[in-house]
C-alpha cells in the first residue's frame, strides 16, 4: 500500500465511513487527514504553490462528488491521489505550463538532525536543483517518478493510479529516471543525481 504519510488507520475507516453515509463532518476530516500529501503531489506536479491549492482543492471537490463511486476494495488514499494526479495532467496539457525559476521553486523548510546552516543551504539548493528538473519531464512521465519516490508506491499501485501497463510504468520509470540523471550531470558533472535511488524524501510543507 502506498505510503502517504503517518496516521492512525482507524481514523480513516471511521471518517470515510461517515463520509460514505452522507455526514460531510466525515469527509471534512479525511480533507484534514490528506491535505498535506494531496498538496504536495500538486506542488510536484505543477511547481506553483498556488496552482498546487487550486489543484488540491479541486481534487477534494471531485471526490466528495464521486465518493460514491470509491471502490472499497481499492485503497482511499490511492483513490485519492489518482483524481489528484489525472487533474494535474489535465491542467498540464491545457495549458502547457511553462518552468518557473528557480527563485519561484521554493521547497519550504527542508528537515535535517544536524543544526547546520551551510549543510541545509545545500540541501535546499538540490531541492531546488532536482523540481526544475522534474518540470521538465512529459506529465505520465512526472507523475510516475513522484508516486514512485515521494509517495513510495509500487508499480502495481502507479499502473493502477495512472491507469497504465505494469510494462508502460516500468518503462515511464527507466525513461525519467535516464533523462533526469542526464539533465542532472549536465548541470552538476562531479556529482550524482539522488532521486537515482529509492527513497527520496524531501517534505514540501
Amino acid at each position: 500500500m502506498a505510503r502517504v504519510e503517518e496516521k492512525n488507520p482507524a481514523d480513516e475507516v471511521y471518517w470515510l465511513e461517515q463520509a460514505l453515509h452522507g455526514d460531510a463532518d466525515g469527509f471534512m476530516h479525511l480533507i484534514e487527514l490528506y491535505q498535506k500529501p494531496v498538496y504536495n503531489l500538486c506542488y510536484r506536479m505543477l511547481g506553483n504553490r498556488e496552482d498546487a491549492e487550486d489543484a488540491a482543492q479541486e481534487t477534494f471537490l471531485r471526490a466528495y462528488h464521486h465518493l460514491q463511486k470509491y471502490d472499497r476494495n481499492r485503497a482511499f488514499a490511492t483513490w485519492l491521489l489518482s483524481i489528484a494526479a489525472h487533474h494535474c495532467i489535465d491542467q498540464l496539457r491545457k495549458n502547457r505550463v511553462h518552468l518557473v525559476s528557480i527563485e519561484d521553486l521554493g521547497l519550504g523548510d527542508i528537515s535535517d538532525p544536524l543544526p547546520n546552516p551551510e549543510r541545509k543551504v545545500v540541501q535546499k539548493d538540490e531541492q531546488q536543483k532536482v523540481q526544475k528538473i522534474l518540470l521538465q519531464l512529459s506529465e505520465l512521465d512526472r507523475a510516475a517518478i513522484i508516486f514512485y519516490y515521494w509517495y513510495d508506491m509500487t508499480y502495481e499501485e502507479i499502473s493502477e493510479t495512472l491507469h497504465l501497463s505494469l510494462s508502460s510504468v516500468k518503462s515511464r520509470l527507466h525513461r525519467a529516471r535516464k533523462e533526469m540523471a542526464i539533465r542532472w550531470l549536465e548541470q552538476n558533472p562531479s556529482t550524482r543525481i539522488e532521486v537515482g535511488r529509492k527513497r527520496y524524501e524531501t517534505p514540501v510543507i
